[in-house]
């Protein structure tokens, strides 16, 4: 294993690692560890460069610090990216194994300061190999598992959140959602909106995942492109991030936009114009932290379910609505006013952790 360092302002640490042997270049990046140790996903996807792989780290670290500080976990964010995904072809299970002990022969080079879970191309099954060379690993088979299920009934409540906040009412009872990615999470919103009693507009690059939710869910299908101008209620992105730009913010017919996808501002100005569109925005940070609560709680705080699932129900819509009421009272788009109840939080360490771990 081949390991490098190096020095960007505002990280703690953006570790490089490539094993020629199990073809495999990782880039591990922590972010803070001011409230504990860096709790983030591992990505496998393909990337047009190493500097893209590297942005894509440095931006879902720095959100992973934010998520973990609004959901009062006693964890700092990282995240790390294994490059190559399905455009270097499918690989083995032999040979997927040796990508992924590489991994996490790097992470264990951290001493710790870094815990890995499942993310986008990744399952628990790979965790599993993770395992194999290191403990700093979530997401485990037979334990938390598939953190998609929650981080979905995450987004629902502060769906929840913002409806009482737009209608006076957190029923979403006939109200439409357009959800833009009908992947693990994407299924499971569409599931519980379903049950809850909201129509739904969805779309996916993959046919199948559309036509699965349709078939389930009674959604009504719409291609990738035109999912924007979909007439909804409520936006729901849930696939990559970026996608909240000056093309596509004005083409939006929803009042609310909550989703499960990372990142989804391509830049901070975005937030601004949201606002000034009538559109109210939950930060997605915000919205997205089920799956780190759920999987945190139980494997590293050692919370049994229904606690999990109670702190899952009651931190995310409380945040969101503080998050409101700090925007309204400071006169600042939601995107700001979120950062700075992460900050505040980021600036008592001490008393976040203790409240955290209480439960």
């Amino acid at each position: 294993m081949e390991i490098s360092e190096e020095a960007v302002p505002g990280y703690e640490r953006v570790v490089w690692g490539r094993d020629s042997a199990a073809g495999y270049e990782g880039v591990v990046v922590i972010h803070s560890t001011t409230l504990g140790p860096a709790v983030g996903g591992t990505r496998y996807r393909h990337y047009a460069s190493n500097e893209e792989a590297r942005t894509d780290a440095l931006r879902l670290a720095r959100g992973m610090t934010y998520k973990n500080a609004l959901a009062g976990l006693p964890l700092g964010g990282g995240k790390s990216v294994i490059l190559g995904g399905p455009a270097h072809g499918r690989r083995t299970e032999q040979n997927r194994q040796r990508l992924f002990r590489a991994h996490g022969a790097l992470i264990e080079t951290l001493g710790g300061k870094y815990i890995t879970a499942e993310d986008l191309g990744t399952s628990p099954a790979d965790m599993e190999y993770i395992l194999m060379e290191t403990n700093h690993v979530a997401g485990l088979k037979n334990r938390s598992g598939d953190p998609s299920p929650h981080t979905a009934r995450g987004v629902f409540r502060a769906m929840q959140a913002a409806a009482k906040q737009r209608w006076g009412r957190d029923d979403l009872r006939g109200k439409t959602v357009a959800i833009q990615g009908c992947g693990h999470v994407g299924y499971y919103l569409a599931q519980q909106l379903h049950q809850a009693g909201a129509n739904l507009i969805v779309s996916d690059v993959d046919r199948q995942r559309v036509e699965r939710v349709v078939l389930d869910f009674a959604a009504e299908a719409e291609t990738a492109d035109n999912i924007y101008d979909a007439q909804a209620d409520i936006f729901a992105p849930c696939a990559l991030g970026g996608i909240l730009n000056d093309e596509t913010i004005p083409r939006l017919r929803a009042q609310l936009v909550v989703g499960a996808a990372n990142n989804q501002l391509l830049e901070p100005h975005h937030g601004e114009l949201l606002e000034r569109h009538g559109i109210l925005y939950v930060p997605d940070y915000a919205a997205n932290a089920g799956g780190v609560i759920h999987g945190c709680s139980m494997e590293i705080l050692g919370w049994d379910p229904e606690q999990t699932r109670k702190r899952i129900d009651e931190t995310i819509y409380d945040a969101v609505r503080l998050i409101f009421w700090i925007a309204r009272a400071e006169r600042i788009a939601t995107y700001r006013a979120a950062d700075l109840l992460a900050e505040g939080r980021l600036s008592r360490p001490a008393a976040r952790a203790s409240v955290a771990l209480r439960g």
